[in-house]
């Protein structure tokens, strides 16, 4: 018995030294002129935006790519009168669509990141809001390439293509959506807040450090990536967001980013008007949390 506990042993520290020495992804450096090159982009036709009214306040956005895909999203103008807005600028958690920006659960599950309180705390405080689907979420997955698909190559296979194809899509995305919003009279171009959760907040540092209108980030719990995916962690651009607000909302214990971790990102950023708020708890914040981004939008749009 003991003998065959040690060969078992040894045959699966011989298949993860195997793994880990041909399949697992490995740390690349690249430089940060190459990483910023790699979120631009020509259209390869001229963008038109689609709106389809649903109420007096809200309408779905219906547009195409740089690279033709088609992206859905929507607009909630604030029930208040008012020449321009300034305007929130959500991005769903991994997984999730657009929709949770507005909705407490959508087909029967629950919106735990409580991003929909975000967004009724932002019309509330006078923001427009606006969101769109991540590449492979909500009206944009695709069969033959899910997200358990992508996360299985990145994690299994040490294929971090798609991936990091997912994440560098959805930034050009969101910028095409700046570009639309900058020549909206109704919007206020000086006060754009990007507000994003696990994914979208990496997405919205990214963002952030690639393109200077936005002016003012809430990043919450975003994950901590290294060099395995250079391109796509922020750790390798945030010290680009010099002149932006920051507000960095992380807990004591997340699964996807350590205190030391969310420390080291923070101090990364050079802008001086950051600031940094740890709670207790996981990767699912507590409720609370949104008091604090309440607050944040509130006072911003003060300025």
């Amino acid at each position: 018995m003991k003998k065959m506990f040690i060969y078992l042993f040894a045959i699966s520290i011989i298949g993860f030294t195997a793994w880990y020495n041909f399949i697992a992804l490995k740390p690349i450096k690249i430089t940060q002129k190459d990483i910023i090159s790699s979120y631009q982009f020509t259209s390869t036709q001229p963008t038109k935006f689609k709106l389809k009214e649903l109420n007096s306040q809200s309408f779905r956005i219906t547009f195409r790519s740089f690279d033709g895909s088609i992206v859905n999203g929507q607009i909630t103008y604030p029930n208040q009168d008012k020449a321009s807005y300034p305007v929130l600028v959500g991005v769903s958690a991994m997984g999730k669509n657009y929709n949770r920006w507005w909705l407490d659960s959508f087909k029967g599950k629950p919106t735990v990141t409580n991003v929909n309180k975000i967004g009724k705390a932002a019309l509330d405080a006078g923001y427009a809001v606006v969101a769109i689907d991540a590449r492979y979420h909500g009206s944009r997955k695709d069969p033959d390439k899910t997200l358990r698909s992508i996360m299985n190559d990145l994690y299994f296979f040490g294929d971090k293509t798609s991936y990091e194809e997912m994440i560098v899509g959805t930034v050009k995305d969101y910028r095409i959506l700046l570009d639309w919003l900058n020549s909206q009279k109704k919007i206020d171009s000086n006060n754009i807040i990007m507000a994003g959760y696990s994914m979208g907040a990496q997405v919205s540092l990214i963002t952030a450090a690639i393109d200077n209108r936005i002016k003012n980030v809430v990043s919450i719990v975003p994950p901590f990536l290294d060099d395995k995916v250079s391109l796509v962690a922020p750790k390798n651009l945030v010290s680009l967001v010099n002149t932006a607000k920051v507000l960095l909302i992380t807990s004591d214990d997340d699964e996807n980013a350590s205190e030391d971790e969310n420390k080291f990102l923070f101090n990364l950023i050079p802008t001086p008007n950051k600031e940094h708020i740890i709670f207790k708890g996981n990767h699912i914040l507590p409720d609370n949390y949104v008091d604090t981004v309440k607050d944040w939008l509130v006072k911003s749009n003060r300025i």
